[in-house]
């Protein structure tokens, strides 16, 4: 990534898939109840204000309503799809980026040319990580977005069973296309804001750059997931309200259902219904998500690494 370069010149191509895919792991293991309200939140057509006609209303009231009506486990509903959709994720994305980065060193550029490189790296990065693995997105928030008393699916396999059969293949890209759109930019500039911070903690309190940092790498990460979410959130909204096309007869007690067909005719129902501010809804638990998620995915992979590379030594 930014620190520890001599390390990973040693490592395997395995070496760094697989520490990808276990930082992608321990995120989603700690992070999935922020990512049920998210959603639960960006497929609510209501303002997520404290009005009789609003299902969920705050991150507090909505975590106890969940809690009451569906119990605790509901926080992690969807989780093994959104562990195959973290480990897949992690595991192409890391991979990717080392692998971008190290070929793009033989152009030898300039240095000022350094942030667009590795914006760019982390940008084809996301999107390589994101065909491979939104399939599980997909099914993840299907199951999500699913009521408990009008279940359609089972589980991950019965998902996937009912959606090839009684729906399409490509339903399981749907939406593909506005998340391309938000993760190339968000994907590049985590990584470009990431390197941009590091830099800046290690110039700070002189580290050069091939010593690993625990807090470096935490405050490195929380700032860029925070910067780059805020940046795209937008995307990320249209893209569930898509995913749920086709199953909003059985959301009917979650309050209003939302019907659009494509990525530019759900901004425009979204806009034209719940105004510019329905296409930041769930920012809030969003940007806690972001946060952690981002510190948590770069200092584990960074911490994996480490752990590999002093093994190997």
């Amino acid at each position: 990534m930014v620190s520890q370069s001599n390390a990973k010149r040693k490592l395997k191509q395995y070496d760094l898939m697989f520490a990808g895919a276990a930082s992608g792991f321990i995120t989603r293991a700690l992070s999935q109840p922020l990512d049920v309200l998210k959603i639960r939140f960006q497929l609510q057509v209501e303002p997520i204000t404290n009005l009789k006609t609003s299902k969920y209303q705050s991150i507090f009231q909505a975590t106890s309503l969940i809690y009451k009506e569906e119990g605790v486990r509901a926080l992690w509903k969807g989780h093994v799809p959104a562990q195959l959709l973290s480990v897949t994720y992690g595991l192409v994305q890391f991979w990717s980026f080392e692998t971008f980065l190290n070929q793009s060193k033989s152009l030898n550029l300039d240095l000022r040319f350094k942030p667009l490189v590795t914006f760019t790296c982390g940008a084809l990065a996301g999107c390589s990580a994101t065909f491979v693995s939104f399939p599980f997105d997909v099914v993840r928030t299907r199951l999500v977005g699913q009521s408990e008393n009008k279940k359609v699916f089972s589980g991950v396999t019965d998902a996937f069973i009912h959606i090839i059969k009684k729906e399409n293949v490509l339903v399981l890209y749907r939406g593909i296309l506005p998340t391309f759109v938000q993760v190339a930019p968000q994907a590049g500039v985590q990584f470009m804001c990431y390197k941009f911070f590091d830099g800046l903690y290690r110039s700070l309190f002189k580290i050069d750059q091939f010593t690993y940092t625990l807090p470096g790498s935490l405050i490195s990460g929380s700032l860029a997931g925070l910067v780059a979410k805020t940046v795209i959130y937008p995307f990320d909204l249209v893209k569930k309200r898509m995913q749920i096309q086709g199953v909003q007869k059985y959301r009917q007690e979650f309050g209003q259902t939302f019907v659009c067909k494509g990525m530019l005719n759900c901004f425009k129902n979204i806009l034209k219904v719940e105004g510019v501010l329905g296409l930041f809804k769930g920012l809030n638990p969003s940007l806690w998500k972001a946060v952690i998620t981002t510190a948590l995915h770069f200092t584990s992979y960074e911490s994996i690494i480490k752990i590999i590379s002093d093994f190997r030594s």
